[in-house]
Formats: structure tokens, C-alpha cells, sequence
């Protein structure tokens, strides 16, 4: 056997790996994602490009718990959820941080606000757990609230018109549509949930809904249309994989994944949180096709523990590095 070919081969194939990583970094680079971060010793919203690792803080709020956050329709604002001042609430900021504001005032837990352009203007939808598990709609100056029923992590379809979200069934939960007033509800997959963590959300085009539901003991992802067609599973990593969102162009599906529900058991959610484990739930991709699951390198350390998505800046602003 001709040693001097396999190191020839051997180092080529280095080499061709090296380029298929690098290509991917550069691809992901364009993009900026907001996450949730304990690398301060608090959950705090960061933006990151996930493809160089450029990170700043916009909560930069200690001693608090800040979570869930998304972007506005432009890409100018975030919304997210803090109990800086008491309660689970919801809040509004520029992108870079700065002008934060308090848009709710409720005992109730606020949670997973999703933010898009509609007939009547702009709306935040997002979650609402008090006595009950409800879904509630909001201007972005915190006017005009109103409830919209019962469900779980309802997210508002980019182009304004629909909510997809979790509905209560015999037995456990499910996928449901509805109209933005609440009107219309609409179970669109068959099959019943006994563990949750569905975290059902769009497409760019608002044709597709991508949702967790357990195979096995674990939580992979799964693509229906938006009116029940076409259901079928995206990912096969074995894993606890949940929540997901869709990039703006349509070419990648992100989403938190770890090796346990931790959260089903309060004792051993109590011990995750507070032990804080750097590569417990990292962000991984994923193409919408099934093709190419990955670990975001740059995102395999120190995301936080809670069910916050990585939210994948709109397009309408240029992508540059954080912070630009």
C-alpha cells in the first residue's frame, strides 16, 4: 500500500472538510439570532451572529430573568419577557437595548410573544398562564389587550392573519389554527401529546408549521401545512428537540435541543437551573428538508436553560455583525 497516497488522500479530505465547515459559518454569518444566555450568571437576551460568535447584551439587567425574545417585523425592536419589576411581564426594546419599556401589568406569567404587520397594525400575540392557560393579543405601545381563549404558545403568522398554537385534548395536547381575533380554531394534527413542549411556529411564507411532538422518550421535529396536509418528521437525532423557528429566507430551521425533559419534573428543574450546565441546551439547524442537522458552534455553551427560541432576524434589516 502506497503510504505517501494516503496521506495525499488523508490531508485532502482534512482540507475538504475544512472548506464544507467554513462554508457553513459563512452561510450562517448573514444572519443574526436572538438567544437567551447565562454567561452573566443571569438568563439575559443577547444578539448573536451565529456564524463568527459576535454577541452583545441588550437586557444587561442583573438580578433579573429575562426570556422569550423576538424581533418586531423591521428588525428595530425585540420584545421579551422580564421579571425585573415584579411578575413574569412583557417588554418592549431597539434593537440595540436601549428605550426599554413595560407593555404589561399582570400577575399572570407572560411568555413566547411573537411580533408581526397586520390589517390592523402591528401585534404582539404571546402567552399568558395565570389560573389558566390563555393567549392574549397587544399593541406594541402595550394598548388594545385582549385575550384570545385558552392555549398555549401561540405565535402569530408572518402575514398577519392566523395563530398557531397549543390546544388541550383528551389525554394530553395538539396543534391547533385559529384566526387572529380567535375565531376559527382548528385542530390540524391527529395524533395527541402526553409531554407538551409543542412550541408549534411558521414558515416565512406562512404555509408550514414546524412543532415538536415526542418519538420514543424524545422530541423531534415535525412540518405540516397549515391546513393539515403533509404532516411528516424533520429530525431523527433521539434528543429532546424543542422550541424551533424558520429563518426569514426559508433555508434554515433553528432549535434548542437537549438530552432530558427536564422540565416535567420540578425537583430536577430546580437543580438544571440553578446548576446552570454550560452545553445543556445548545442551538442547533437544521434545513427544512431534513438535510444537514448541525450544532451552531458558537451557540454550544452557555445557552440557558428556559424554552426560549433562537429568533432569526427579519431580512428587511441588512444583517451585518451584532451590534452593527
Amino acid at each position: 500500500m502506497n503510504l505517501n497516497r494516503i496521506v495525499i488522500v488523508g490531508a485532502l479530505s482534512i482540507a475538504i472538510g475544512s472548506l464544507a465547515i467554513k462554508a457553513v459559518g459563512a452561510d450562517l454569518s448573514r444572519y443574526q439570532l436572538l438567544i437567551t444566555s447565562v454567561r452573566t450568571g443571569d438568563t439575559e437576551v443577547f444578539v448573536v451572529n451565529p456564524g463568527t460568535g459576535d454577541a452583545i447584551n441588550l437586557t444587561r439587567s442583573p438580578k433579573s430573568e429575562d426570556r422569550y425574545p423576538c424581533w418586531s417585523p423591521d428588525g428595530k425592536q425585540v420584545a421579551f419577557v422580564s421579571d425585573r419589576n415584579g411578575g413574569a411581564n412583557l417588554f418592549v426594546a431597539d434593537a440595540n437595548g436601549r428605550n426599554v419599556r413595560q407593555i404589561t401589568r399582570t400577575a399572570s406569567v407572560c411568555y413566547m410573544p411573537s411580533w408581526q404587520r397586520t390589517e390592523q397594525g402591528e401585534r404582539i400575540v404571546f402567552g399568558m398562564h395565570g389560573d389558566r392557560a390563555e393567549m392574549a393579543i397587544i399593541d406594541p405601545d402595550g394598548a388594545n389587550l385582549k385575550m384570545l381563549g385558552e392555549g398555549h404558545d401561540p405565535t402569530l403568522s408572518p402575514d398577519g392573519t392566523r395563530i398557531c398554537y397549543t390546544g388541550d385534548v383528551p389525554g394530553g395536547v395538539s396543534v391547533f389554527v385559529m384566526h387572529i381575533d380567535g375565531s376559527q380554531k382548528r385542530r390540524i394534527v391527529g395524533e395527541t401529546s402526553k409531554v407538551g413542549a409543542t412550541f408549534p411556529n411558521w414558515s416565512p411564507d406562512s404555509k408550514q408549521i414546524v412543532y415538536s411532538y415526542p418519538v420514543g422518550g424524545a422530541l423531534e421535529l415535525f412540518v405540516i401545512d397549515a391546513d393539515g396536509r403533509n404532516n411528516h418528521q424533520l429530525t431523527r437525532l433521539g434528543r429532546v428537540s424543542t422550541p424551533a423557528a424558520w429563518s426569514p429566507d426559508g433555508k434554515w430551521i433553528s432549535f434548542r435541543s437537549t438530552d432530558e425533559r427536564y422540565w416535567s419534573d420540578p425537583a430536577r428543574m430546580k437543580a438544571v437551573y440553578s446548576q446552570k450546565p454550560a452545553d445543556k441546551r445548545p442551538v442547533w439547524v437544521i434545513h427544512p428538508d431534513g438535510s444537514d442537522p448541525q450544532l451552531v458552534e458558537t451557540l454550544h455553551y452557555q445557552c440557558a436553560m428556559d424554552g426560549s427560541r433562537a429568533s432569526w432576524r427579519p431580512e428587511t434589516t441588512p444583517a451585518g455583525a451584532a451590534g452593527h
